[in-house]
């Protein structure tokens, strides 16, 4: 159900109306990289990089991921697999992996963005991600929430 669009405005028109909220939530400070507009219409905006707050999300509030707008900058195939293991009815991505898509093509959840690329970078830009490397062989969303799960647990250490 991927919908691609080198210029997304061209899509507007396609997008449910809290998915366009959300993208606009997104774009409305410069230190945004996620923004949520979720199943209650609650708006929320997030500035951590990487998927520390979706991870978060998940696992305090997930409620608040089930039937929620995802709007976000950066999705790799473990964003993806957060979003889609909180349940998440629609997805906004300025830039998305190929891993990324791959995994989100096995679900219903419509998902538009900007940009593709083969895999999402490090920080450094020196190679890839360290939680795309960790997920690129998982076959399912919960197969990555597992690598998550275990990177997020040693960054706390």
């Amino acid at each position: 159900m991927p919908i691609s669009s080198s210029n997304i405005h061209n899509n507007l028109c396609l997008m449910p109306k809290p998915l366009i909220g959300a993208i606009y939530l997104l774009n409305s400070k410069p230190d945004n990289s996620l923004a949520v507009i979720t199943g209650f219409g609650e708006q929320m905006e997030f500035c951590q990089r990487g998927v520390a707050d979706l991870w978060h999300l998940l696992n305090s509030s997930p409620e608040l991921l089930k039937g929620a707008f995802v709007a976000d900058k950066v999705v790799g195939k473990a964003a993806a697999a957060l979003m889609i293991t909180g349940g998440a009815a629609g997805i906004y991505a300025q830039t998305i992996s190929e891993l990324a898509l791959d995994l989100l093509s096995a679900t219903t959840i419509p998902v538009y963005y900007s940009m593709l690329t083969p895999h999402i970078i490090n920080r450094t830009r020196s190679g890839w991600c360290p939680l795309e490397t960790r997920c690129r062989d998982c076959q399912t969303a919960r197969e990555c929430i597992e690598q998550i799960d275990e990177f997020m647990t040693q960054q706390k250490q």
